[in-house]
């Protein structure tokens, strides 16, 4: 074949190809990367699946972004709307510097409470993990009917859940000096975070080093591993408002799916099993691993999940 003859054919095939790509509808299933602009905060999020449907809204906990949801994202979207949202000081969310915005939890409540409001979800199941469940706590005991259900991986809700990792902290919440606070220097860094994502995990090869490698680089930035601090600080609040988020799961009885990693340093078993007293008819499930324990065992757990919502949120 001439080289023309053969161009002519190159070209022929890209026509039919091009026709077929603008054919062909686009896939809801596909992650769009989006930002929100909410008051000075510009929130990112990833979305997959129709609008349409029954909205699942992820948050994210410490030391993550919502790139600890990327194989449940497209797992859940032939059949939801999933919406997940890097909190402020967190991931690719751009938030004024600290001092030009109150780093504490009750904020980023508000902030994502009105970035909800801002794309219109009216009703979501909330899928939450770690420093997310405070946050989706807060938006629940706020508008209780627009939680259709809630997942919880790590994210904690109860007193005797937490871990003997918390003792230095608890040590600053007692007495916030500056001491105090130096003690927990070491908290914010990449090294730290490393031994988050590894402690518990029995085959560390499992663990991607993508998740502790970003979010190690990201708490390098100038002012984050201070905002950081102040929200370690301000988890007393959380603590403090467990009796009412306590209150809410007695009094709206939520479909309640909890999948653990049991070996997590901060979060023990225990605060799972506590779900039982308010929520009789919790799912409660444990894996042998650690906080992250998507990072590990999404395989195993998203198919829990998948069977959860499908049961529960219509």
């Amino acid at each position: 074949m001439s080289f023309s003859k053969l161009m002519a054919a190159a070209g022929l095939a890209t026509t039919l190809l091009a026709g077929t790509a603008q054919a062909a509808e686009p896939s809801h299933q596909d992650v769009r990367y989006r930002y929100e602009q909410v008051g000075d905060v510009k929130v990112f999020y990833r979305e997959a699946g129709d609008p349409k449907a029954p909205t699942v809204l992820l948050l994210h906990g410490f030391a993550a972004s919502s790139f600890m949801y990327r194989d449940v994202i497209p797992a859940l979207a032939d059949r939801y709307h999933v919406i997940a949202p890097d909190l402020p000081a967190f991931g690719f969310t751009e938030s004024p510097a600290r001092g030009k915005y109150p780093y504490t939890f009750s904020q980023l409540a508000k902030t994502i409470g009105q970035f909800t409001e801002q794309l219109k979800l009216d009703k979501y199941a909330l899928m939450v993990h770690d420093y997310g469940a405070p946050v989706g706590w807060r938006l629940a005991v706020a508008h209780p009917t627009r939680v259709t259900a809630i997942v919880s991986q790590n994210g904690n809700a109860y007193e005797e859940g937490l871990g003997a990792g918390w003792a230095p902290i608890q040590t600053y919440w007692r007495e916030p000096t500056q001491k105090n606070r130096e003690a927990l220097s070491d908290f914010p860094t990449p090294a730290s975070i490393k031994w988050q994502y590894l402690e518990g995990v029995a085959d560390k090869s499992k663990v991607s080093p993508d998740g502790y490698t970003l979010e190690g680089l990201h708490i390098t930035q100038p002012g984050n591993a201070d905002i950081q601090l102040d929200l370690i600080l301000d988890y007393a609040d959380n603590v403090a408002k467990y009796p009412e988020f306590q209150a809410f799961f007695r009094k709206y009885q939520p479909p309640l799916l909890a999948v653990w990693g049991k070996n997590d340093p901060f979060f023990l078993p225990a605060g799972a099993e506590a779900w039982k007293r308010d929520i009789p008819k919790a799912d409660i499930h444990f894996y042998d691993t650690g906080h992250f324990a998507l990072e590990t065992h999404a395989k195993e757990i998203i198919p829990v999940i998948r069977e959860f919502l499908d049961k529960n949120v219509k």
